[in-house]
């Protein structure tokens, strides 16, 4: 968020003592984060404002002028006390209509506020509240580019195939047991679904993703990606997989990790050429013997390669074998070289 000059204290111009606005009538953005307000009474709203933050505050009922803000793209109500009702009035704000990003985070919502009106929104976030259930974003515009949903306590994947446009969705820390009704988000590069109760892959036949994180689930196996060949990122740490298999294809992958499983061995991921950290740590691979040809494709490329808590770990010459075969290695497990 940009910050402009500082308001005058005392004076009823840009929030408070330190609150950030800019010095002329057309001012576009006002930042009031950090100022434990509680309403924004002697707290000038200019008409031309564009971006509003009230990130970290003491609000829970939003103040009326806001809905004249006609030119607001992005509100930002981070961090602050408002619950479901606290926030209903949006629904009516037809002047705000043009919102671009709306963020809820970290508040004590219970279910998806009505933001329909917003017929261009583009970031939703209401990630960090007391939400059971994604029912209600069937009236979230079908423009949203990115849908953060994270901690809170959602239970099934729905009312997401109207997105067509949606290219980040984050619904970590919940608790999800079935990954679901994704095969219409033709477009979504980044999927996060860390910590919860996943027990198999199920990608929907997404294959332009370029980012999955699975950590802290229930999976005892990576079959499931071998489709989404434009895959960079894959992170699957702190499972129950014992093998690896179903990556041979990911040939575009740049980082691999696999830490805190089960694996015995390295598998499957000779072919990826384009591969540079590698996180094995954390495992049961016993023996160093074989790595060179099981990650052959990336010998040259591969920078960042983590075996600590491993049998192997124990082996003698282990740091320099490592460095023999990979020349261009930069770090060790948190080993760093010049």
């Amino acid at each position: 968020m940009e910050n402009a000059s500082e308001g005058v204290p005392g004076e009823n111009y840009g929030a408070l003592e330190g609150g950030t606005t800019e010095e002329n009538s057309s001012s576009s953005i006002l930042d009031l984060t950090s100022y434990q307000l509680h309403d924004l009474d002697g707290v000038e709203l200019p008409p031309s404002l564009v971006e509003l933050d009230l990130t970290a505050n003491r609000l829970s009922a939003l103040d009326p002028r806001i809905s004249l803000l006609s030119h607001l793209k992005k509100l930002s109500l981070r961090q602050n006390l408002f619950e479901d009702a606290g926030v209903e009035p949006i629904s009516r704000w037809d002047s705000i209509s043009g919102l671009e990003e709306m963020v809820l985070r970290d508040n004590k919502l219970t279910k998806i506020p009505d933001v329909s009106i917003f017929k261009s929104l583009l970031v939703f976030d209401v990630s960090f509240n007391e939400i059971s259930s994604l029912s209600g974003l069937c009236k979230v515009s079908n423009t949203l580019k990115e849908l953060y949903v994270s901690k809170n306590e959602v239970t099934k994947m729905e009312e997401l195939g109207h997105l067509h446009e949606l290219q980040i969705l984050e619904l970590g820390s919940n608790r999800l047991r079935i990954m679901e009704n994704l095969q219409n988000l033709t477009l979504l590069q980044e999927l996060w679904l860390g910590r919860n109760r996943i027990k198999a892959v199920d990608l929907c036949g997404l294959k332009c993703i370029k980012k999955i994180s699975l950590q802290s689930n229930r999976l005892t196996s990576m079959l499931g990606f071998q489709e989404c060949v434009a895959l960079e990122e894959l992170y699957l740490s702190h499972n129950g997989i014992a093998k690896m298999d179903g990556l041979s294809t990911l040939v575009n992958l740049r980082i691999l990790d696999v830490s805190s499983n089960k694996l015995t061995a390295v598998n499957d991921i000779a072919n990826l050429t384009r591969l540079e950290d590698l996180w094995l740590n954390d495992n049961q691979i016993a023996s160093l013997e074989g790595i060179d040809v099981a990650v052959s494709g990336s010998r040259e490329t591969l920078t960042t390669i983590y075996l600590e808590h491993n049998p192997c770990a124990s082996s003698p010459n282990y740091t320099a074998t490592l460095r023999q075969i990979f020349p261009n290695l930069q770090q060790i497990d948190s080993d760093m070289f010049p």
